[in-house]
Formats: C-alpha cells, structure tokens, sequence
C-alpha cells in the first residue's frame, strides 16, 4: 500500500513537471498609445488596472509556474481585448467615452479588479475617494444612466 502511494505521488510530481513544457505567452507588445488621463486617474488606473488591461502587466514569479500560469496568460489576454490602455490613443472618441464609463461601472460594483487579483495585489484596491476621482473623470455618464447626480 505504501508503494502504492509512493507511484501516485511521483507520477503527479512526473506530471506537475511536464506541465510547465506547455508554452504559455507572457508577452508585452509595445505601447502604440498609452492611455492620456489627468495624473490622479492615471495614477489610480496603472496601480489597479495595468496589469491586465495594458501592454505594461508585470509578470510575478507564479505566473511562470503552470497550471497557474495558463490562468493568468488567459486572463491578461482577455482583459487587453476588451480594453488595452496602451492603445487607449487609437480608441475612438466615442469608444473611449464608453470605456471610462464601464471602468467606473465596473469599479463601483466591485466586479474590477477582481477580488482574485486583489488577494495577491491589495495596493490595487480601490478605495472610496479614488472612486469618486474616477467618477469625476469618467462616470458622469454612468451615473446619468443610472438616475444618480454626478
């Protein structure tokens, strides 16, 4: 019995080995248009939103270790997808009104940043007159839309 679990525990340490072979992209591609926001929200945005939604994510040591890693590479690709601050210059302006309004919508449910990234990362925690900052730089419009007086 004992040599039993001696084989299963080396076959699992075999296949936490072989894991990490699985290419994984941890790239970040060049700043074409970084984001141009008053220096209080930008300062918010880069400690709360950067590593995911720009070409700026610092890479922490776990996300080199699989399966961790595929997580955090789906994750920070996904998020550049639906926002890249580094390319927030090539938005239009009418893409760029919509987006600061989904960051304060999103900020203000507490949906960003996700409480996942806010246990390894509590710096990025949004307190309440960061959010009132970005509501100044872009949430008027949300709160319009929600019947509330920016």
């Amino acid at each position: 019995m004992r040599k039993k679990w001696k084989l299963v525990a080396l076959g699992a340490l075999g296949l936490l080995v072989a894991i990490q072979l699985v290419p994984v992209r941890r790239d970040n591609p060049s700043v074409t248009a970084d984001l141009n926001a008053p220096e209080a929200v930008k300062s918010i945005i880069t400690a709360s939103c950067y590593d995911c939604h720009s070409n700026q994510t610092r890479w922490p040591f776990y996300s080199y270790v699989a399966p961790v890693s595929w997580l955090i590479a789906s994750d920070v690709h996904g998020a550049r997808k639906l926002m890249n601050l580094s390319q927030w210059g090539e938005y239009p302006e009418s893409a760029q009104e919509f987006l600061k309004t989904q960051v304060y919508k999103q900020v203000s449910a507490g949906d960003m940043p996700p409480w996942d990234y806010l246990v390894l990362h509590p710096k990025a925690r949004v307190s309440s007159s960061a959010l009132h900052t970005l509501k100044e730089w872009g949430g008027a419009q949300a709160a319009a839309e929600a019947g509330h007086k920016p």
